[in-house]
């Protein structure tokens, strides 16, 4: 069986990444399993935990009062869910549900955030690698509301 170091080396995101910074995350990592129509995580609670995507499908969603849930990407092998671990208040701000059997790498995000408060160098690798992904959704999320609300 790969080692949850050799998995998150493995991991796209980690593509490059330090050897010494590596073994740092994956001191705060773990197999998870989402069966499909299982949601990771909700908006409004705590984020706290981010994934690697190594098997499957996940969505991200947006929820209104009366109004079915609008898909706003879709998110697959070698991609990463969640980044509301590292701004305060740690909340998500969407909802994400596996769409097929997925696997991933969770990582503990409190576990994270204190090594990368101790190893600056750690924390500012992470935030090259998170700022992309912001950019990346803000994007989606654009795009999105423009095929919905762009339509006169």
């Amino acid at each position: 069986m790969d080692s949850l170091e050799s998995l998150l080396k493995e991991h796209p995101f980690f593509a490059g990444f330090a050897a010494e910074h590596a073994q740092l995350v994956a001191g705060c990592a773990r197999n998870r399993r989402f069966e499909a129509g299982q949601y990771l995580f909700r908006a409004g609670e705590s984020a706290d935990e981010f994934f690697l995507i190594r098997h499957g499908r996940i969505a991200l969603e947006v929820s209104a009062p009366g109004r079915a849930p609008m898909i706003f990407t879709t998110l697959g092998v070698g991609e990463i869910v969640g980044a509301s671990w590292l701004i305060p208040p740690y909340r998500w701000m969407f909802d994400a549900r596996a769409l097929e059997l997925t696997r991933v790498l969770g990582i503990d995000a409190a576990c994270l955030r204190g090594k990368c408060e101790a190893d600056h160098h750690l924390g500012y690798e992470m935030m090259k690698r998170f700022l992309p992904v912001f950019v990346k959704r803000l994007h989606d999320t654009q795009l999105q509301i423009l095929d919905v609300y762009g339509k006169r």
